[in-house]
């Protein structure tokens, strides 16, 4: 029986950028476990590995295939080979582990990026401020979910403490066991979209799924009560599809998340709208005379809790002396495979365009 690809996420778009290279067949990359993929194709589910020059051409990471990318395949019985990937529309992504100051993807092409914390003692404003700076780099929209309610009782406070950092964010707040925030995560994952549900271990992300899908497709943990800290689950990212149509990617929980590229501008608007009147454009808010965030902290409309956040993760960030010609370099190397590939896509979405 031949597989609808537009329940996995297929547009218009993509299916006209594959059209340029007739000879290979479309797929998505539904899991990643190593240097071995899933993917999915109109005929059916596949085991893939890349091409040899594929392999050969990569020099990150981030430029072999990951959960949600759009590929191109040649395939035999049941095994295939992923030859190139298609131009990408939104990429989440964090550092790598260890001494690699490089790159991770942790999901691409997705619409909504679920940030998921528990309403336990799991729960923590910078880590939100961290998430929020990846997934506004990304592309995608961010929707915070606070998960757990039934355990938490002081759930106004906790609110309070989010309006300083999810500026234009919706938070939805959820609860398996009282069945609370269902049809709002469910208005995010319409037909044709894809989600992201990242977040620290135990903080009930498989949870939710199985609540979206109806059914335990997806494998869950008790947290250790001892410290509220949570076990991993998830092991593998993995795509899976909603009966309403929509499609989800889990992650595994991340007890530390490093920052690759992040944006600082809309994360931290408030502080970057207080920042267009300091006296000098180059105000680093330390010691200059004449700064409006200073001025914002004295007068109590900013806390120096949230600027200490700010400063924390701009040291952290691996680009904080690139500059933005460097910047946008960077993102088009991950968005695109360098710059002749994204001069080469659009011109493919020109001629797409014209038709």
């Amino acid at each position: 029986m031949e597989i609808n690809l537009s329940k996995y996420g297929l547009t218009e778009e993509f299916k006209k950028a594959a059209a340029q290279d007739a000879q290979w067949e479309l797929a998505r990359v539904t899991e990643q476990h190593r240097n071995l993929y899933k993917i999915v194709t109109k005929s059916g589910f596949y085991q893939a590995q890349v091409s040899g020059k594929l392999h050969h051409e990569s020099e990150t990471s981030s430029d072999f295939p990951a959960v949600g990318d759009w590929v191109l395949v040649s395939k035999n019985t049941d095994q295939a080979v992923i030859h190139k990937i298609l131009m990408r529309k939104s990429v989440l992504s964090r550092e790598n582990s260890g001494s690699d100051r490089t790159g991770q993807i942790i999901a691409s092409n997705i619409d909504v990026v679920f940030i998921c914390m528990s309403l336990n003692d799991n729960f923590n404003v910078h880590r939100v401020e961290r998430y929020l700076t990846i997934a506004w780099d990304s592309g995608a929209l961010p929707v915070v979910v606070l998960t757990k309610s039934d355990l938490c009782d002081d759930l106004a406070d906790k609110l309070k403490a989010l309006e300083e950092v999810c500026f234009g964010v919706d938070i939805i707040v959820s609860s398996v066991t009282d069945k609370q925030g269902y049809d709002e995560l469910l208005s995010f994952t319409t037909h044709n979209r894809t989600v992201a549900f990242v977040g620290s271990s135990g903080v009930g992300k498989s949870t939710l799924i199985n609540w979206l899908i109806g059914a335990d497709v997806l494998a869950t943990k008790e947290i250790r009560f001892a410290d509220d800290k949570g076990r991993h689950t998830t092991t593998s990212r993995e795509l899976l599809t909603l009966p309403n149509g929509g499609i989800v990617i889990d992650t595994p929980g991340m007890r530390e998340l490093q920052i690759y590229l992040g944006d600082l501008s809309k994360t931290f608007s408030d502080i970057e709208q207080l920042a267009l009147n300091c006296k000098f454009r180059d105000c680093t808010h330390q010691k200059e005379p004449g700064c409006a965030v200073k001025a914002a902290v004295e007068q109590g409309r900013l806390s120096q809790d949230r600027l200490n956040s700010y400063f924390k993760l701009k040291r952290e960030m691996s680009y904080d002396d690139m500059n933005s010609r460097q910047l946008e370099n960077d993102k088009i190397q991950r968005m695109f495979g360098g710059k002749k590939q994204m001069q080469k896509a659009r011109k493919q979405m020109l001629k797409i365009k014209r038709r």
